[in-house]
């Protein structure tokens, strides 16, 4: 959804969206506070009433037999009126926080649908700020909204017919001013809604920060660089506070004009009912119910009045979740896909071509025969294209061009279901889940047993440093795996593919963030992960490929070079000079540890 012009209309359509999507859901308990109103705004009404009998009777009269009437008439009327609150009350909060609930699930169920290229165009924090800070906004401007133009609107019409009840020519002079407030009202609440979307945009912006900030904490004192995020955040928080200022001049402004038209009204039913008490055309009982009846008719105007902002502000928050909703999810099922049949699972690229969203050409005519059940290896220059070629087999992206092929299938007419439940992923950025060892492993099967996640474990060599924790498979692993080593991430990343085990395995520079003793552990137990399995793998050391079955050369897009290690040192081309460069720094006393081709 484009950034919309805030008018009435605007904000029509999307409350009708919201009744629509979530509001008739409780329709029920809406109708049952809704019954609590109607009792708030009679009690209201009838205490403005009791005011006459109160003067008449009691004070001018000196009726006796009128007190115990009348007093317990004010009893019974505000305990039922305190009920009938608390039961409204209850209710409207009940229908807020499930609004809450259910917004924020409808949401989750769409973002994590979504397409990889939404997240890698999309700050953390923002999408964090639409489940958090909109959506609260959004519950508050719906329930005080219902509240609102329930109890006030009510309230206000028991008061008018009470006040055209008693006097309808002075309840027209009282009322006449009110229909004045409505433009400048209008506008306030259209400014406060524009301000509002571009504050809680600056709100996503600012948690972004924090996110990145937080999470690399330690590249930040490495660089030095305290004083500079602070410098940032800071400017961050000062437009966020200039933002919520200029929002609320714009909200307080509606007090000023509600009580100036108020102070109008009240001082023309002063001079023309003063009148009317003085020449004896009314009793001063029936004169102050009359002025009780309005200045409590006041008070529900006022909050109509400021009810028009807080509403705007909720606009704001929904049209930037509904924003949010309306991202369309492009990698989908063919309307007749079939379930993947793997034979052999090999894997044919042709003529495929790619582009990202910001026009940039990635893959150009890529031709790849990646044989089953053996090991084909991706190497080149960084951002030449071979995490681009791993991520379009699953189809994290759609080829813009040409088709991949897994046993004659094209992977646009399996269902996604079934394609990526047939590959598993080990990649450098394990991610771990802030859960404990054995969940983290089972991720994805749910039907794992303990025996099933141990041997799994123990074929990723992870057992061992797992038995030797504490709560041993029950041990929590902390955010993204924190209280781990990389090695002991990776390798629980690898029994997690272990017990998988998928046909095919993807995996993309696995070990190069390790050290040499931990990249030998963890390659060990790759070596056992990829027997029989049709592997793909991305090296950026190409001593750990020498013994690949097949190997590609990637560069700028395009496939350069192919054929085994020794066939293309013999060519003498990139391959060579790539290897020769890596081979000229590399202690030879230590070399690094090799992926075997391992044959089924």
């Amino acid at each position: 959804m484009d950034k919309i012009k805030p008018n009435f209309a605007t904000t029509r359509t999307l409350m009708r969206r919201l009744a629509r999507d979530h509001i008739k859901n409780y329709k029920g308990r809406l109708g049952l506070a809704l019954c609590m109103m109607v009792i708030i705004a009679a009690t209201t009404a009838t205490f403005a009433k009791l005011i006459e009998p109160i003067l008449d009777k009691i004070f001018i009269e000196k009726n006796e037999a009128a007190l115990w009437p009348i007093g317990l008439a004010v009893i019974v009327l505000f305990a039922v009126r305190g009920l009938a609150t608390y039961g409204e009350a209850m209710l409207m909060n009940g229908i807020g926080q499930g609004i809450i609930r259910d917004l924020q699930n409808r949401m989750f169920r769409h973002v994590v649908r979504a397409d990889l290229a939404f997240f890698h165009g999309s700050q953390t924090g923002a999408l964090v700020s639409r489940f958090t800070y909109d959506v609260g906004m959004l519950r508050y401007a719906v329930a005080n909204t219902i509240t609102g133009m329930g109890k006030d609107i009510l309230t206000l019409i028991f008061l008018m017919g009470m006040l055209f009840y008693q006097d309808a020519k002075l309840a027209f002079i009282a009322l006449v001013v009110f229909p004045l407030t409505a433009f400048p009202i209008a506008k306030l609440g259209r400014k406060v809604r524009k301000l509002s979307y571009t504050s809680q945009g600056s709100a996503g912006t600012y948690a972004s920060l924090l996110e990145q900030v937080f999470h690399g904490m330690r590249h930040v004192k490495a660089n030095n660089t305290e004083d500079e995020e602070v410098s940032r955040a800071e400017h961050l928080t000062e437009n966020l506070y200039i933002l919520s200022q200029r929002s609320q001049r714009y909200r307080s402004a509606n007090s000023p004009i509600m009580e100036f038209f108020g102070a109008i009204a009240v001082c023309a039913v002063i001079i023309y009912g003063g009148y009317q008490v003085i020449d004896g055309y009314k009793t001063t009982g029936a004169f102050f119910s009359f002025i009780t009846a309005l200045l409590l008719a006041y008070e529900p105007l006022k909050g109509l009045a400021k009810l028009n902002a807080g509403l705007q502000e909720g606009m704001a928050s929904a049209q930037r979740i509904y924003d949010l909703l309306e991202v369309p999810s492009k990698i989908v099922d063919a309307p007749d896909a079939k379930d993947l049949e793997l034979a052999q699972a090999k894997i044919e690229f042709r003529d495929v071509e790619f582009s990202y969203d910001n026009g940039k050409t990635a893959l150009w005519n890529m031709q790849l025969d990646i044989p089953a059940g053996r090991t084909t290896a991706l190497v080149g220059p960084s951002g030449g294209g071979k995490s681009t070629i791993l991520n379009l087999i699953p189809r994290f992206y759609d080829v813009s061009k040409g088709s991949i092929v897994i046993d004659g299938q094209n992977v646009r007419d399996v269902t996604l279901h079934s394609l990526r439940d047939a590959m598993a992923l080990v990649s450098q950025e394990t991610l771990l889940f802030d859960d404990t060892i054995r969940a983290n492993i089972a991720y994805g099967q749910k039907n794992a047993g303990e025996l099933d996640i141990i041997q799994a474990a123990k074929a990723a060599g992870a057992h061992e440093f797992i038995m030797s924790m504490p709560n041993g498979y029950d041990t929590p692993v902390g955010p993204q795996g924190s209280k781990l080593s990389g090695g002991q991430r990776q390798r629980v990343a690898i029994a997690r593919a272990m017990l998988k085990n998928a046909p095919i395995l993807l995996l993309d520079e696995a070990t190069s963030a390790l050290d040499s003793n931990t990249e030998r552990q963890v390659q060990s137990a790759l070596q056992d992960l990829m027997r029989g399995r049709t592997t793909i793998v991305i090296a950026h050391r190409l001593s750990t490929i020498v013994n690949a079955d097949l190997i590609y050369v990637i560069d700028q897009g395009w496939v350069v070079e192919s054929g085994t290690h020794q066939q293309l040192l013999a060519k003498g081309g990139a391959y060579a000079k790539l290897y020769s460069m890596q081979y000229q720094a590399q202690d030879q006393n230590q070399p690094a540890p090799q992926l075997n081709a391992v044959n089924a």
